[in-house]
């Protein structure tokens, strides 16, 4: 058992929250929002009124966070709070320019720190199966390991500190790129006059199968484009993904043509939809059916 405190509990923390609490965990829990800490208090857990309280006697300081400012911000209250927690967990998805600085400024303050981004959704986070990639030291990394265990599924230290949030840039831009193509089947089929649900049934079950056409080709097709992840929030991972390939020196061609499509899909007020609503902008291309 671990005591923790955990920072952001929206559509994300909230499930994974409640799953340290089911775990054996001791978490105490902050968020702007006070309602939104109402799962992990009826879990079991503690909800504190302020991010100070949350982390004053925390072994392990968990944020997850929507964007590389609010990290920053958080950490350096977290430091301001008191004597440093032992580890900092940051579950966000960030540049990993600004996981590389907190670990700095965390080792400068004894406190072990890990960017473990994670995979999987608001499905996942309530499940419990998230992937998470890590990067870190390894004494770090088996020492959130009972964490880890409790949140996700498959979970593995990728690298050193920022290597996690690279490997998130990846997962980020082949999962924007699949619903791109999962729509533009769709649309290629129904204007087609084909059956495009058993059509996209077929693809789930040859080589063409994912992830995305087992959970989401049901509500794509519905056009049920509630959030499990929004496209503001792929947007800002996208720009994560490209400045990540400028940093390395590589040309991502296709990583560009995605970014665009989710660009469009903000731009067309779709930002709080799920990004699965990809849909939405193919089907505006080709205007009316």
């Amino acid at each position: 058992m671990a005591r923790i405190g955990f920072i952001g509990l929206g559509i994300m923390g909230s499930p994974m929250a409640v799953n340290l609490v089911r775990a054996g965990h001791q978490v105490t829990g902050f968020s702007r929002r006070r309602s939104s800490a109402d799962p992990l208090v009826e879990a079991g857990g503690t909800a504190a009124a302020t991010l100070a309280e949350a982390v004053a006697d925390a072994e392990v300081v968990v944020t997850m966070l929507p964007d590389s400012p609010d990290v920053e911000q958080v950490f350096r209250d977290v430091l301001a709070a008191g004597p440093p927690a032992r580890l900092f967990v940051d579950f966000s998805t960030i540049r990993p320019e600004t996981s590389r600085a907190v670990a700095e400024a965390g080792g400068a303050a004894g406190m072990g720190v890990l960017d473990a981004p994670v995979s999987g959704g608001q499905a996942g986070a309530i499940a419990g199966t998230l992937s998470i990639m890590c990067g870190g030291t390894e004494a770090d990394f088996v020492a959130a390991a009972p964490l880890f265990e409790a949140v996700g599924k498959t979970y593995a230290l990728v690298g050193p500190h920022g290597a996690g949030q690279v490997v998130k840039a990846a997962n980020q831009l082949v999962v924007g790129g699949t619903y791109a193509l999962v729509a533009e089947a769709i649309v290629l089929m129904e204007r087609s006059g084909v059956d495009a649900r058993a059509g996209l049934d077929m693809l789930a079950g040859g080589l063409a199968a994912s992830r995305i056409l087992e959970l989401k080709r049901a509500t794509m097709l519905a056009r049920e484009f509630t959030p499990g992840f929004r496209i503001d929030l792929h947007h800002k991972d996208m720009g994560i993904a490209i400045a990540a390939a400028r940093d390395a020196g590589v040309a991502l061609p296709m990583t560009g043509l995605v970014a665009q499509l989710i660009a469009a899909a903000r731009a067309e007020g779709h930002g709080t939809l799920d990004h699965s609503a990809l849909l939405k902008v193919v089907e505006a291309l080709n205007g009316p059916a």
